[in-house]
């Protein structure tokens, strides 16, 4: 590697000095990147997604079935590929406006509640299309990571039970490690109803919302969206990635159904995830589910 490649940028490949000698400006900007993946932004209309050929391509099929419905505002899609080197590509039209996040602090209260309103909207819109399966969009499997702590590829589940046999698992797998059977059982009968399993987003974070002018523009990142329990939404929203979206998550919860036994079930499976190495609250859960 030449000392001019070591110093290139990490995004559009120029050197110092080869930007030093032109004039241009590229309105092709990397406005987001994680691990081996990152997000373009193609002037002011377009959104380029890019990573390895591996893991979930649901967002396509999402976006793809979403376009029949006006009424959720999610961006439309263009076209998604492969390339010749094992990078997957999504394009997408970009939804004019900015972050909830980056527009927060300038938003006043009633503004908020507005664009609460609207998100919860959209919402109960998505609950209105379910299925007979807790899976994804193509019928395969889903992602739970909020049940199961992991992004991996789980079901399709066909009923209660068959979710609850795989959580089980996740406690109860002998003889690699065994879960006091009275403590399952008391977690079991925690398990609220899951039916109907409807779409559900599961990440309405402040990133993943788009607004212009005090009201919602769209809903972006629906990667890992499926048909989750009637609860589930709740639950992801009982948690925010900072004060300020944990802020704007009991928003969101002040105004949808309230499933309270769902996030006592899920905060019980949350602090049980580590079994048999428990801290503190693992070991009162177990103590409880015991004594129950």
């Amino acid at each position: 590697m030449t000392e001019e490649s070591s110093n290139s940028c990490i995004a559009c490949g120029w050197s110092p000095a080869k930007q030093k000698l032109c004039r241009y400006s590229s309105h092709v900007k990397l406005i987001y990147g994680a691990s081996n993946r990152g997000v373009w932004s193609i002037g002011s209309d377009l959104i380029l997604k890019e990573r390895p050929d591996e893991g979930p391509k649901a967002e396509v099929k999402i976006l793809s079935e979403l376009a029949a419905h006006n009424d959720i505002p999610a961006p439309k899609l263009v076209r998604d590929w492969v390339d010749r080197d094992g990078r997957y590509f999504v394009l997408e039209e970009r939804i004019d406006g900015q972050t909830l996040e980056e527009a927060w602090p300038s938003l006043s209260e009633s503004q908020r509640l507005v664009i609460a309103d609207q998100v919860v909207q959209v919402r109960n819109q998505l609950r209105k299309l379910t299925s007979t399966a807790i899976q994804g969009v193509d019928h395969g499997p889903c992602f739970p990571a909020l049940l199961f702590f992991d992004y991996k590829p789980r079901g399709p589940f066909h009923s209660d039970a068959e979710l609850w046999d795989a959580l089980s698992r996740t406690l109860h797998d002998p003889p690699r490690k065994t879960f006091p059977t009275k403590a399952l059982e008391s977690l079991k009968k925690r398990l609220p109803p899951c039916e109907p399993y409807v779409l559900t987003h599961c990440d309405l974070n402040m990133g993943n919302i788009m607004v212009k002018d005090g009201e919602l523009a769209g809903i972006l990142d629906w990667e890992y969206a499926a048909y989750y329990p009637i609860w589930y939404e709740y639950v992801s929203a009982a948690w925010g990635w900072t004060d300020m979206d944990a802020e704007w998550k009991k928003l969101l919860r002040q105004r949808m159904d309230v499933h309270e036994d769902a996030k006592e079930f899920w905060t019980d499976l949350y602090n049980l995830r580590e079994y048999p190495k428990l801290d503190k609250k693992g070991q009162e859960v177990l103590e409880k589910l015991l004594s129950d």
